[in-house]
């Protein structure tokens, strides 16, 4: 049975192009990337408040992907290779456990058609 992970990454938005690109050369194409704001310890220069949120100060995207768990080392090597600047606030990478993943149109789980 294959061990499936979730790779979760915040990351600067500036950072996205490279990242996927890095992540499609490397076979990894089936990649989910959403808008998001967030808070946390770092603020850089071009904080803001948001009109949305309260709370929230910087613009941050997610990108997400689900992969084998063989393949995670090298997923999250690229992300941070490619997404890095050295300064504080860069981002965060988690990787999770996966269950189940079912497809929508069958109903089917774990890649059985």
């Amino acid at each position: 049975m294959k061990i499936m992970k979730e790779i979760k990454a915040f990351i600067r938005p500036s950072k996205v192009v490279s990242i996927v690109e890095q992540l499609k050369a490397n076979g990894f194409e089936n990649i989910t990337l959403s808008e998001a704001e967030g808070t946390g310890k770092f603020q850089d220069e071009n904080a803001f408040v948001s009109q949305k949120f309260s709370v929230t100060d910087s613009k941050i995207a997610k990108l997400e992907l689900v992969a084998d768990d063989k393949e995670v080392d090298k997923i999250i090597e690229i992300i941070s290779e490619n997404g890095k600047t050295l300064n504080p606030g860069d981002g965060l990478i988690y990787v999770a456990c996966v269950e189940k993943a079912y497809r929508v149109k069958t109903g089917k789980t774990n890649g059985n058609k």
